[in-house]
C-alpha cells in the first residue's frame, strides 16, 4: 500500500540535518510495515528489533547506551552487517526499554552516519513519564495516523481518481455525476472499513465486512489490553470509562465532551489523566473550542471546552457495533450518530493533513464544526452528514469574523458561492 509517510523517510534519509528519527502513533497504523518496507528499497540492508518479542535486549543497553559499543554487538544480534549510511537500524516498540531511547542522543552526538529510525504505540504514554531521559533536541519526531481517504484510494488502485478529485477541488469544479456517485460509494466504505492498513488489506483480500469488523474487534481488544498493562487498576478504569463514552458522546446533538455522561457526578480533575493517556496513545484527538478566531488560534482555546473524537471512524463503527449495511445504504436508524460519525470522519482527515484543529461556538449555541489555518488563513468548516446546505452557525460566523472563505462539507458536489467553498465529504483530505 502506498503510504504518504514514506516520501517523509525518503526527505529524512537525504537530510544533511538529518537525526535519529522517532516514529510514533497508535498501534496498528502500519509503522512498522512502513519502515521495513523503506528500509528494504532504499537501503543495502536492515537490522531490525523488537523490543517486545525479544525483552532481553535491554540488558545490551543495560551495560552501556555508546554506539561505538553497541552497533558490534547489534550487527551480530541481528545477523547483519551494520554499514554507515547504508544499513537501516530500527527499534520497535522502543517505549519498552528507556536506555535504548536514550542512546539516541550518543548516536546523534557520535554517530551520526549510522541511519536510525524508533518506532513505538505507545511512546507518546512513555515519553512522558518522569524517569524517561528523552534526548531533547537530538531526534527527528514524527506522528504516524491511519490512512486517510486518499491513501484508501490509492490502496484500491484509484490513481486517477484521486488525480481527479485534486483538480476539481483546486478549480472548484463539479466532477461528473457518475463518478461522484461511485466516490461517495468509497466514501462509505472508508467510513465502515476506517484506514487501518490490516482492516484495509482484509477488505482488498475478500470483501468481507464481517472480517474487517473481526479484526477491528482485536485491534479494539489491543487497545484495551494497552490500557490495562500500561496504567494502574484505578487509572485503567477511568480511561477505559471514557474510551466506551466517546460513541455516547458523538450521538448527542452537542458533541461538546460532558463528564456528566461518562460517571454521574465526575469532574475534570478526577477524569483529566485518563483523558490524556488516551490522546498521548493516539487512540484519541481532542479539539478545543476557541473564543476568538485570531492568531494564533492556541492563545483562544478554552481549555475547559473541548471534543474527543477516535483516531479511526472505522473503529469507531466497530466500536458502536453499527453493521455495515446501516452506512452503505443510508438507514434512518443511525440518523442521531450520522452527525458526529461523520464529524470524526473529517477530524481524522484534517489531522491527517497535518492541522491543528479547533472549534467555534457562541455564547448563544452557534456553532461552526472545524477551525483550522489553511495556508495562513484562518477558514471555518461546516459539516453536513448529507445535501442540507442550510448553515445557519457558518453564516454567522462569517457575518461576524468575514473570513477569507468558509468551507462547507457534505455530500454535494464541488463548487463555490457567495464566499463558501462547497466539497464533497470524499474529497476532505485536499484540504
Amino acid at each position: 500500500m502506498e503510504r504518504k509517510i514514506t516520501k517523509y523517510l525518503h526527505e529524512w534519509k537525504k537530510s544533511p540535518y538529518r537525526k535519529p528519527l522517532i516514529l510514533q502513533g497508535a498501534r496498528q497504523v502500519g509503522k512498522t510495515y512502513s519502515i521495513l518496507g523503506f528500509g528494504r528499497d532504499h537501503y543495502d540492508n536492515v537490522a531490525y528489533f523488537n523490543f517486545e518479542t525479544n525483552p532481553g535486549l535491554n540488558k545490551t543497553f543495560d551495560e552501556s547506551i555508546e554506539p561505538d559499543y553497541l552497533v558490534p554487538i547489534l550487527s551480530r544480534l541481528s545477523q547483519q552487517t551494520i554499514t554507515k549510511e547504508k544499513t537501516l537500524i530500527v527499534f520497535d516498540e522502543v517505549q519498552l526499554c528507556e536506555r535504548a531511547l536514550t542512546s539516541l542522543k550518543y548516536f546523534c552526538e557520535n554517530a551520526p552516519e549510522y541511519h536510525i529510525i524508533v518506532a513505538g504505540s505507545l511512546l507518546g504514554v512513555a515519553l512522558n513519564r518522569e524517569e524517561f531521559s528523552f534526548p531533547v533536541g537530538k531526534v527527528d519526531i514524527k506522528t504516524m495516523h491511519p490512512m486517510d481517504f486518499e491513501e484508501f484510494l490509492l490502496a484500491f488502485g484509484e490513481f486517477q481518481l484521486v488525480d481527479l478529485i485534486r483538480n476539481c477541488f483546486k478549480e472548484n469544479k463539479a466532477i461528473p455525476h457518475a463518478i461522484h456517485e461511485a466516490c461517495l460509494s468509497y466514501y462509505r466504505q472508508y467510513l465502515v472499513i476506517g484506514g487501518l492498513p490490516e482492516c484495509v488489506n482484509k477488505y482488498l483480500e475478500t470483501k468481507d465486512f464481517i472480517l474487517v469488523r473481526h479484526v477491528q474487534n482485536m485491534i479494539l481488544e489491543s487497545y484495551l489490553n494497552d490500557m490495562s498493562k500500561y496504567n494502574s487498576n484505578s487509572d485503567f478504569k477511568k480511561t477505559r470509562m471514557v474510551y466506551d463514552n466517546i460513541t455516547v458522546q458523538l450521538s448527542k446533538q452537542n458533541t461538546r465532551f460532558q463528564y456528566k455522561l461518562v460517571k454521574q457526578g465526575a469532574r475534570a480533575s478526577e477524569m483529566e489523566n485518563a483523558i490524556e493517556w488516551l490522546s498521548l496513545s493516539g487512540i484519541i484527538t481532542r479539539i478545543y473550542r476557541i473564543e476568538h478566531p485570531l492568531k494564533p488560534l492556541e492563545n483562544y482555546r478554552d481549555i475547559d471546552a473541548f471534543k474527543i473524537y477516535v483516531s479511526d471512524v472505522g473503529l469507531l463503527c466497530a466500536k458502536k457495533n453499527i453493521v455495515a449495511e446501516d452506512i452503505l445504504f443510508l438507514s434512518n436508524e443511525l440518523d442521531d450518530f450520522k452527525g458526529g460519525m461523520v464529524e470524526n470522519y473529517v477530524c481524522n482527515q484534517l489531522v491527517a493533513s497535518g492541522h491543528q484543529n479547533y472549534y467555534w461556538a457562541s455564547e448563544r449555541s452557534a456553532e461552526v464544526d472545524f477551525v483550522i489555518l489553511r495556508e495562513g488563513k484562518i477558514i471555518p468548516i461546516e459539516v453536513k452528514s448529507a445535501e442540507n446546505t442550510k448553515a445557519k452557525s457558518l453564516d454567522l460566523y462569517i457575518k461576524k469574523f468575514k473570513p477569507v472563505y468558509a468551507i462547507k462539507l457534505s455530500t454535494r458536489n464541488f463548487g463555490f458561492e457567495d464566499g463558501k467553498k462547497t466539497i464533497p465529504l470524499y474529497a476532505a483530505f485536499c484540504i
